[in-house]
C-alpha cells in the first residue's frame, strides 16, 4: 500500500453528498489515495445495500475541514483511479491473510 493511501476500516469519517435530485447522501470515506499526483477518494453510501456502488472522485483540500470533491470525467483517469482503488483493496486483502 502507498504510504499516502489510507483504508478506513472503521467508517468513522462521513462525507454527505447532495444528488442532482436535491437528496442527501451519507457516505462512509472507505480510502483516500493518490493517482498520477492527484488525490482521490473513494465513498460508500450508508445502509444495508449490499449492491450499493462505490463513488470515486478527485478531491482538493480547500483548508482543514472543508474539501472540493470533483467529478472524474475522463473515462482513461476513471480507468486509472478505479485500478488503483482495486489494487489498494487487494493488497488490504493479502495483508489481512498474513495477520489471522
Amino acid at each position: 500500500m502507498n504510504e499516502n493511501s489510507k483504508l478506513y476500516e472503521d467508517n468513522n469519517d462521513q462525507i454527505t453528498l447532495t444528488l442532482e435530485d436535491g437528496t442527501e447522501l451519507i457516505c462512509d470515506v472507505i480510502a483516500i489515495f493518490p493517482v498520477d499526483d492527484k488525490n482521490y477518494i473513494a465513498l460508500l453510501p450508508q445502509g444495508d445495500d449490499p449492491d450499493a456502488e462505490i463513488f470515486l472522485y478527485r478531491f482538493e483540500e480547500k483548508d482543514e475541514d472543508d474539501i472540493d470533491l470533483i467529478n472524474i470525467e475522463d473515462d482513461e483517469e476513471f480507468e486509472a483511479v478505479s485500478d488503483a482503488f482495486d489494487e489498494l483493496l487487494d493488497n488490504a486483502e493479502f495483508e489481512e491473510m498474513f495477520e489471522e
